[in-house]
């Protein structure tokens, strides 16, 4: 009973549930069992909150037998990365410099969660402040991808992908600031969206790089995103760059999945050399399937895509030394004092506290951002990124001038092994090098599973990229290519992924 109801898609619990079928605190108990049995091995929560989860559900349940009318999603569980604040459960960002912090208040998408009556099973792991593309910049370890243990779930969400991917989780929220949603369900097999830049709240979400953070769906199907979306999606009056206009028809075009008559740009300059050949083939075999449905398919070229990854890595820094500035030993999380200094001032208390706070990746981008910033710099360096950006910009509206959506691979390569590119950072930084012009121009972008590459077996991903604020084209195309793709399989992709023990794969 428990393994059927930790398998079933977010749209079937919701069935289940509302007809009856299974109760809310049993729905969460199986998750709660499923954690219990593996993820000591794939160490994808941070934080589990059970007795939490199984008073939500209680409450959902007593809510549904009073007759009440509930959100579709009402008793499904869910899991949150650790970079949104929960009142009443630590909030970390991965880093120990916020060990043990509790916030006072919910963010915005947690809020609406829990409005929904979606009983909350925890916190998932991440790179530290969502920097990197592994999850080995975690300070409390790195997440294992559930395919093979011995690789990374990408990141900085791989504990959001992972849980997905695991069963620990039918439906989890992540943040995507260069491809932190869609990297990692690429290498997991998992659906993962990044909404239009202000489409989801950041109140409440710990900055990275302002501009460019985009809280979004971690699913294991494209209804299952297309409904969590709904939820989390909308105006805000607490976050200013929010969209003040209603969520797109994500779920109707998710059930409609349809793509004839539809025009699909494949991207030039983001496949091809450089791009793992099961990855590329995997990737071309899809566009034929879109294709044979009807859809009309012409190559789009973006050359401002080839400087989006050097912007990115100017941009990013720049900000996150700015956000991160607030951790300063003197408000909240880790105080650290110097040794061997008998009255410290404050900035010595500060420079310490950073020092044992802040992991490698982070002091390297804050060193990077803050030099960008510099006097006699900013305009060589953080100028010149932000003029790239708006090329990049008008990169998207020529090619969606051609095209209704636009395609590429994911991620250039497959899950690799843990450790592999820890003392390569150039090469970590590649694994974004798709996912990246999204965020810098703010338009939506969807991961799905491709299939499985020849060279390793290992799950692949395709890119669906929509233009600003017209999120309902990623979900029509994405429904309508994985239920081809899930019939070229004989079903799910997951059902394919080695079956996780209490001890090991």
């Amino acid at each position: 009973m428990n393994s059927d109801i930790t398998r079933s898609s977010a749209a079937e619990l919701a069935h289940a549930l509302d007809s009856r079928e299974v109760s809310s605190v049993e729905v969460v108990q199986a998750h709660l069992d499923r954690i219990a049995a593996v993820d000591a091995d794939v160490h994808a929560y941070l934080h589990v909150d059970a007795q939490g989860a199984l008073e939500a559900a209680r409450e959902v349940d007593q809510r549904r037998a009073a007759g009440e009318e509930l959100h579709v999603l009402a008793g499904v569980p869910i899991a949150v990365k650790d970079v949104m604040v929960t009142k009443g459960m630590p909030t970390t960002c991965g880093s120990k410099i916020l060990q043990g912090w509790m916030p006072p208040y919910d963010s915005t998408v947690v809020a609406r969660l829990r409005a929904t009556g979606m009983p909350m099973l925890g916190k998932t792991n991440m790179d530290e402040f969502a920097m990197g593309s592994s999850t080995e910049h975690s300070a409390y370890g790195p997440t294992h991808n559930p395919w093979d243990l011995s690789r990374i779930p990408g990141g900085s969400g791989g504990g959001s992908s992972a849980v997905v991917a695991a069963y620990e989780a039918p439906l989890a929220i992540g943040t995507d600031t260069g491809g932190s949603i869609r990297q990692p369900a690429a290498v997991t097999g998992t659906v993962g969206v990044k909404p239009t830049y202000g489409g989801v709240s950041r109140y409440g979400l710990v900055a990275l790089a302002s501009s460019l953070d985009q809280a979004g769906p971690v699913t294991r199907t494209v209804l299952d995103a297309a409904l969590l979306h709904s939820v989390i999606g909308g105006h805000d009056p607490m976050d200013s760059t929010s969209i003040d206009a209603p969520v797109p028809a994500v779920v109707e075009a998710a059930r409609r999945a349809e793509v004839r008559g539809l025009r699909v740009g494949i991207i030039k300059e983001l496949g091809g050399q450089g791009y793992q050949a099961g990855v590329q083939a995997r990737f071309e075999e899809s566009v034929q399937l879109l294709q044979d449905a009807g859809a009309e398919v012409v190559e789009v070229s973006c050359p401002s895509f080839d400087y989006a990854l050097a912007a990115y890595y100017l941009i990013l820094p720049s900000e996150a030394s700015s956000n991160l500035a607030k951790f300063d030993a003197m408000r909240y999380g880790l105080r650290v004092l110097p040794e061997g200094v008998r009255d410290p001032s404050a900035e010595e208390v500060m420079a310490a506290t950073r020092d044992a706070g802040f992991g490698d990746e982070v002091k390297r981008r804050i060193i990077l951002g803050t030099y960008a910033l510099s006097s006699g710099y900013y305009d060589a360096y953080y100028g010149q990124a932000q003029k790239v950006r708006r090329l990049i910009a008008d990169d998207f509206v020529t090619a969606f001038g051609q095209a209704d959506v636009l395609l590429s691979p994911t991620s250039p390569t497959t899950a690799f092994k843990l450790g592999d590119k820890l003392d390569d950072p150039m090469s970590m930084y590649l694994q974004d090098v798709a996912t990246i012009p999204a965020n810098l121009a703010g338009v939506p972008g969807m991961s799905l599973p491709s299939g499985l590459a020849d060279e390793d077996g290992l799950p692949t991903g395709i890119q669906i990229l929509a233009p600003a604020t017209q999120d309902q084209r990623l979900y029509g195309v994405g429904a309508a290519l994985e239920k081809m793709l899930t019939e070229r399989w004989g079903g799910p992709l997951l059902s394919r992924a080695p079956e996780l023990t209490a001890k090991g794969a």
